[in-house]
């Protein structure tokens, strides 16, 4: 028997990618399964300061670390209101290279504390494995645009400085701190920050809205006209003069080019990081928790975005599985999505096994979950993805390297929802 064609198995390569989605996000039907409803704490602008342009010398670090892991978390004091004031303090760059400085003031600390202290589980002492891909690739490349470029994986964004991000809102992207910033400096790329969207494919027969209008003369021509420009007879026209091979040839590469992906870039118009993520203070402990920045995008895109979540314990949930999409390095301008089970979680952190390869970090970790009293079900981001870190396991020294995503908390949820609509009254409730 012959080797099968490869038009016959892409059709099941893409088949095997939905039906894996759909079993990944699969959950019972049960009450309890629903977006949890957090009265949340307010963070307000006190004050900001204009500061010093930023040199842009940093480079892009491969691994960071190390971490404060769970075990040497729970060592650490609960920082009182003026630590998170000064962790939730944050930085603006703005395109032009200007920087400010802004102190937040935090409104509703204790029921932020009772609600972030999110049921975090016990170590379970078991050796980790690294993030690197072992044995079986669990990842899925989403290469076909009828999937990339539809929703959840549409929400997926490239930052031009090696990383992935998610949308928040048409204009608001969210991504890992250390893709912008490297504790101590921005990154050289940052300078000149861009976000990339996967291009749909091109609709064939689209009129032209230009001149000749729709109706005739050059808008009717377009209107025929396929994504390379020519009209369907055209090869056989040409065919009758012996120039149909050469024609066909130069559409076959045009339909190749046509499929590769591509991306729709766009300027960054200003970006912002929390303060706790700077390293060399007093955050030099829990820097990690707050590796995400938001990145405010000079025009808007009509692609749809997806809502900030928070959930109790994710271990809780169907599978306790987490999803997400991203660029890695290995696959270079393909979406990859990939899903798994988190194995440990602290009130700041997610520790888990997913596949992943540089390029991925930024990328928005999603779950599903029923919206209150509703049979509909609607997908959330619950946490950002940071990537390969060194983990300080019980602060003695000793070192794991893990796979780690930042969750996002009633405080960070509250902070980020006013980066993004300006309005803290908009931030009351998830």
């Amino acid at each position: 028997m012959g080797p099968v064609p490869l038009s016959l198995l892409v059709p099941w390569a893409v088949l095997a990618v939905a039906v894996a989605l759909s079993v990944a996000e699969q959950a019972p039907a049960q009450d309890e399964y629903t977006w949890p409803q957090w009265k949340l704490p307010l963070v307000r602008n006190r004050r900001t300061v204009a500061l010093s342009s930023p040199s842009f010398s940093a480079q892009p670090q491969a691994q960071h670390g190390p971490t404060c892991g769970i075990e040497c978390q729970r060592r650490l004091p609960d920082p009182s209101l003026l630590d998170l004031e000064s962790f939730l303090s944050y930085e603006t760059v703005y395109e032009n290279g200007s920087r400010t400085l802004t102190s937040v003031s935090v409104w509703g600390l204790d029921e932020a504390r009772n609600s972030s202290r999110l049921a975090s589980s016990s170590s379970s002492g078991k050796s980790r494995r690294k993030r690197e891909v072992y044995g079986t690739d669990t990842r899925f490349t989403i290469a076909d645009k009828m999937f990339s470029t539809r929703y959840p994986f549409s929400t997926t964004v490239k930052i031009s400085t090696g990383c992935s991000g998610v949308l928040l809102s048409p204009k608001h992207v969210l991504t890992a701190a250390h893709c912008i910033h490297d504790g101590r400096d921005y990154l050289s790329g940052a300078q000149k920050l861009r976000v990339g969207i996967l291009k749909e494919k091109s609709r064939r027969g689209k009129g032209g809205k230009g001149k000749g209008g729709r109706g005739g003369g050059k808008g009717k021509r377009k209107k025929e006209e396929g994504e390379d420009g020519e009209r369907p007879d055209d090869n056989k026209e040409k065919g009758k003069k012996g120039k149909g091979k050469a024609r066909k040839g130069r559409s076959r590469r045009s339909a190749e080019k046509a499929d590769k992906p591509s991306f729709k870039w766009t300027r960054v118009k200003q970006t912002q990081v929390p303060k706790g993520w700077f390293r060399g203070g007093a955050s030099e402990g829990v820097a990690a928790d707050y590796d995400y920045a938001v990145l405010e995008l000079k025009k808007a895109q009509k692609v749809k975005h997806m809502d900030l979540g928070v959930v109790p314990s994710v271990k809780k949930l169907p599978a306790g599985r987490i999803h997400f999409s991203g660029f890695d390095d290995d696959r270079p301008g393909n979406l990859v999505y990939r899903f798994c089970s988190v194995s440990e979680e602290s009130d700041d952190l997610l520790y888990q096994h997913c596949d992943a390869q540089d390029g991925s970090s930024g990328s928005g970790i999603y779950v599903r979950l029923k919206e209150p009293g509703k049979r509909k079900w609607k997908r959330k981001v619950i946490g950002v993805f940071a990537g390969h870190q060194w983990v300080d396991v019980n602060g003695n020294g000793q070192q794991q390297d893990f796979n780690v995503a930042v969750r996002i908390t009633p405080l960070k949820y509250a902070q980020i929802c006013y980066w993004v609509h300006g309005d803290s009254s908009q931030c009351r409730d998830t």
